[in-house]
């Protein structure tokens, strides 16, 4: 398919009609004028689609293990990775916003088509092994409300497609309005987690304090990657870079500036929520668990059934499961939508959307079918830490792309990002480089196996 011609910015073809990201709602939604509280409730919203990415089962799941296993020291991690969230995702925002593109329309007008290919496969692995977590997380959550078979629920999974589809059609603030819905009912059963749980408040705000072994003890920089690719997702990136453009921005550089400012107040906002619930897990987790001796707890079913004994209250268990719930169906929406931006946006590959959703749906579940008939409970824990590691791995191949697009005058139309705000991002990617590297060469020398 030809696409239209070069772009005056520096882009290979130009942003037309035809090369809209997520078309069916691109700028759909007005903007309100007045007062500035009344402006910025236009862009409330998308910030938090893309923070359910930051709490979705793949977390919980790390932030289990960690708190367990070593109390409250990861908790600094949790701090770290939502505060390179926040920088990452005003960038992913300027794109989108400033250049009218997301980021994966971007790889493909900037780079040769083999780099785009590769790019565009690595965000597919990125997509299915986040996918991968949100079908274990949802189908654990209908196993502990209603008994369902693991198997049945990781069927099961692929009808919410259908949901969000639904829903989409209905206007997209429908869709927004659901996920912040179901983020206030997360948000709600982990405070009274917390409550019941009583951590000590000085070992977790010592927790947020960096340390050193972080890095040099294998388990632990394995979990902190894993909390790390959990929290700061390559989907994300992609997500946020288009669904900002539902918004009906002017033309003007004073209405690009402000959308970029509202927007990433929105988001902000919605990641600092994000942060609470993370560290919540991993707070419940070494109050209850690692103070208890029970070092070992990984998966989301064992600490299910610990949670009322050791808490001494009945009804822990089942707010742990319906905020798990809460969390898989949220974290499909953002799966399914980052699964169209990408396909679209470096292959033009249009389809009809229940087809392509279907299809990315299937792709995720069936290696949560296989592990679930071959290992049952047992397995679900360790592949969805894994996961989360494989999300760490293939950060950077969204980070370098973003950080490079951004910082570049002529490509964003004189919107470039401020000069501190792309050497914080270019320091967040040598960090994420220089950590993967290492556990690389760990599992290399044997010190984790996966």
């Amino acid at each position: 398919m030809t696409g239209p011609g070069p772009d005056s910015r520096g882009w290979r073809s130009a942003a037309g009609p035809d090369s809209l990201s997520l078309s069916e709602v691109n700028a759909s939604i007005r903007l309100k004028r007045g007062s500035l509280p009344r402006r910025f409730l236009s862009f409330f919203g998308p910030g938090y689609l893309v923070a359910v990415g930051y709490m979705d089962p793949g977390n919980w799941a790390t932030a289990l293990a960690g708190g367990s296993a070593f109390g409250y020291t990861l908790l600094s991690v949790a701090l770290l990775s939502n505060i390179m969230a926040i920088l990452l995702q005003a960038l992913s925002l300027r794109l989108g916003i400033a250049a009218r593109r997301d980021l994966a329309q971007a790889c493909r007008d900037a780079f040769p088509p083999r780099v785009s290919f590769v790019l565009w496969i690595l965000a597919e692995s990125a997509i299915i092994a986040t996918d991968l977590a949100e079908v274990i997380g949802t189908a654990i959550a209908l196993n502990l409300l209603f008994g369902l078979p693991l198997e049945i629920g990781v069927v099961l999974t692929a009808l919410d497609v259908f949901l969000i589809l639904w829903m989409q059609n209905k206007g997209f603030r429908l869709l927004e309005a659901l996920v912040i819905a179901l983020t206030l009912i997360i948000f709600a059963c982990f405070v009274v987690e917390m409550v019941y749980a009583r951590p000590a408040l000085g070992e977790v705000l010592s927790g947020f304090i960096p340390r050193r072994d972080i890095a040099t003890s294998p388990e632990m920089l394995y979990l902190a990657l894993g909390i790390l690719g959990a929290t700061v997702m390559p989907h994300n990136l992609y997500l946020h870079s288009a669904i900002i453009q539902t918004r009906r921005i002017g033309p003007t550089r004073a209405d690009k500036l402000e959308a970029i400012r509202l927007g990433t107040l929105d988001s902000t906002i919605a990641l600092m929520f994000a942060l609470f619930i993370n560290a919540a897990i991993l707070i419940l987790a070494a109050a209850v668990f690692h103070q208890a001796g029970r070092r070992d707890v990984a998966e989301i079913q064992e600490a299910f059934l610990l949670l009322d004994p050791l808490l001494g209250a009945g009804f822990a268990s089942v707010l742990f499961a319906v905020a798990l719930l809460a969390s898989g169906l949220n974290s499909t929406v953002t799966a399914t939508l980052s699964g169209q931006i990408v396909m679209e946006g470096f292959i033009r590959l249009r389809m009809p959307a229940w087809a392509r959703r279907l299809i990315t749906r299937t792709i995720a579940i069936a290696p949560a079918l296989v592990v679930t008939v071959l290992y049952g409970e047992s397995g679900t824990a360790r592949l969805l830490v894994l996961s989360q590691v494989i999300l760490s791995l293939q950060l950077p191949f969204a980070m370098v792309p973003l950080v490079l697009f951004t910082a570049n005058r002529e490509k964003m139309g004189g919107l470039a990002a401020p000069r501190w705000l792309t050497l914080a991002a270019w320091a967040i990617t040598v960090l994420v480089v220089g950590l993967n590297l290492k556990l690389v060469l760990d599992v290399a020398r044997g010190a984790v196996a996966f």
